[in-house]
């Protein structure tokens, strides 16, 4: 899933949800070195990922892809996945999208000094062109994508993946919406079993 998914995923302790923010930056056991609530966060993105990747839905939805784009059709069907969230925000959330996603920028704002250079360093491109909201239209994912695209050197041409998702719209949000709803039933037990260990 891709940062929308994890973020929404987390519930609602702060460091819970930077921790699950910043995971990818985080290697091997390194995540020891942050507080409990950092750990669980990072602890409940990598189960997130290995219970996604297996996910013969999700699956389903990259073997669309793969014979255009290879390797990179899981990382675009995230995406994809996470535009769904952000258009359907007010089945999953009572609150809406535009206060939810602020929320979350001050909170990283507030604990910067916690996270990773990598992420340091990407905060001002993802709160200047504010990813999360972006990801309600097909324009903001097209802008993900190109610009994903561009940091493979092109070679990927993920650029051109918002063609397919325009072109079996229906299918994947399907897919995602099945997908989703178990995936929410899987993290909830999961961050239980991670705050109380």
């Amino acid at each position: 899933m891709n940062y929308l998914a994890h973020i929404y995923l987390s519930g609602d302790n702060d460091l819970v949800t930077i921790g699950n923010f910043i995971a990818d930056g985080i290697k091997g056991s390194s995540y020891k070195n942050y507080p409990k609530d950092i750990q669980t966060g990072v602890l409940l993105h990598r189960n997130i990922d290995t219970f996604t990747d297996a996910h013969a839905v999700f699956r389903q939805s990259t073997k669309r892809l793969h014979e255009k784009y290879g390797h990179y059709s899981g990382i675009i069907v995230d995406i994809l996945y996470d535009h769904f969230l952000a258009k359907n925000w007010s089945v999953y959330s009572d609150m809406a999208l535009a206060i939810y996603v602020d929320k979350f920028y001050n909170s990283l704002e507030q604990h910067y000094e916690i996270l990773p250079m990598r992420i340091q360093k990407l905060m001002p491109y993802m709160l200047t062109d504010n990813w999360l909201l972006n990801y309600e239209s097909i324009e903001g994912i097209s802008r993900v994508l190109s610009g994903m695209n561009r940091r493979t050197n092109n070679r990927s041409k993920m650029d051109k993946a918002v063609e397919d998702l325009e072109l079996f719209y229906a299918e994947f949000e399907a897919e995602f919406t099945i997908f989703f709803d178990e995936l929410i039933i899987f993290s909830n037990q999961k961050l239980i079993e991670l705050s109380s260990s």
